[in-house]
């Protein structure tokens, strides 16, 4: 499965369709879900059933997520034909007054089909940014998209009033974080942490959020357990950032989680579940990662090229086939240096290659050469193998 590719959520149909029984209730889902970061915004990994040919990345797997917390929590709460279900994600993001937004005029009007739907949670995950800056500093997902989660359970239920809803579900869940760091002595994390969440606001702006001790009132509203779980998950995700606990944030959280209904026991094991999450996975999370700006650029950028050269990895084999100069030339880069002819002619005949791939063409925007270097060296890990791992079987 290749969420990078047109045709990933028919595979994904195909795929779930032996795994309908995955969770027999909505605490198995959470449950999961926390375990791949989706919960918390941090998308580690994908539920267990998926078996990806390719490393994924951050955003690759939070769409993954996103669709499979959706489709489970329909079945749980319907039934499990993916059609009707696709017809009924269409029909809650409409009702949320998602269309109002140009972002998605296009996309909520004509047929609804799965490729319709790619495009839309395309736009879900992916927090508004420019090409330039999405490509060449980092992809940024959105952290905040278990709120959908929450407020599609709901509407499958009571889908009266339900941007209101999930307006209050952002409210509170901004508010807890934003109280939650300003509960302990602030760094350079916390403040990544904060503009994250921040950014990822569909349903309120930051100008909206008030700030203030109102949040405390909405907390004792009749809001559903698993809605106080999440709230109680945001809150310890803001107080264990920095893997401690003073006393100050201990009388915060046992304070938030006692507004919220849960016994001391219960917030204890929030705090121990995400004090694991990040001992595990520390080394994984994005925001966390304070290495050398030169070394953050060449890395991230390494995945980025990586990741366009495995999506387009059999046009790029044919294009290159038909250049045997150019392959004599990567060849030679691999064991020595080109002089500067050689470079000039790898560079034009690349830049040839990338106009014939729309998705390449990265490389031709301002600043794209700084790339080429990076391209050229993963070059070697271009497999033969097909790449369509969209392609739905013919048996299905």
């Amino acid at each position: 499965m290749n969420p990078s590719a047109s045709g990933w959520i028919n595979k994904f149909g195909e795929v779930v369709r032996n795994h309908l029984d995955s969770y027999q209730n909505f605490a198995a889902i959470y449950r999961d879900l926390k375990k791949t970061g989706f919960v918390y915004g941090i998308n580690i990994k994908t539920s267990r059933y998926i078996s990806p040919e390719h490393e994924l990345s951050e955003d690759e797997k939070a769409k993954i997520n996103l669709l499979s917390a959706l489709y489970h929590t329909y079945i749980l709460e319907e039934d499990s034909n993916f059609e009707t279900f696709l017809e009924r994600i269409f029909q809650f993001y409409q009702d949320l007054g998602i269309n109002q937004i140009s972002f998605f005029n296009k996309i909520l009007t004509g047929s609804k089909t799965a490729a319709q739907l790619e495009k839309l949670i395309d736009s879900r995950v992916y927090l508004k940014d420019n090409l330039i800056s999405k490509n060449f500093n980092s992809i940024i997902t959105n952290s905040l998209l278990f709120v959908d989660v929450l407020t599609f359970k709901r509407y499958l239920n009571n889908p009266d009033a339900i941007r209101a809803h999930a307006q209050n579900l952002e409210y509170i869940a901004i508010n807890v974080t934003y109280h939650a760091l300003s509960s302990k002595e602030k760094n350079k994390n916390d403040e990544r942490l904060a503009q994250l969440f921040a950014a990822s606001l569909t349903f309120i702006d930051t100008e909206a959020a008030r700030f203030d001790g109102s949040y405390r009132r909405k907390l004792i509203s009749n809001y559903s357990i698993w809605e106080n779980q999440y709230f109680l998950d945001m809150a310890c995700l803001a107080v264990w950032e920095d893997e401690s606990l003073e006393y100050k944030e201990s009388h915060f959280i046992l304070g938030i989680g006692a507004d919220l209904g849960f016994d001391e026991k219960t917030i204890l094991r929030a705090l121990d579940e995400i004090s694991y999450f990040f001992e595990k996975n520390a080394a994984s999370i994005p925001f966390l990662n304070s290495k050398n700006l030169a070394l953050q650029f060449y890395g991230s950028m390494s995945k980025i090229v990586n990741k366009l050269i495995l999506r387009n990895s059999k046009r790029l084999q044919k294009e290159l086939s038909e250049s045997k100069e150019l392959v004599a030339l990567l060849s030679k880069s691999a064991i020595q240096d080109l002089d500067k002819e050689e470079k000039k002619k790898v560079q034009n005949q690349l830049i040839d290659i990338f106009k014939t791939i729309p998705s390449l063409a990265i490389f031709m925007l301002p600043g794209g050469a700084v790339l080429l270097p990076i391209f050229i060296k993963l070059i070697p890990k271009l497999l033969p193998s097909s790449f369509d791992e969209n392609r739905l079987n013919k048996e299905s």
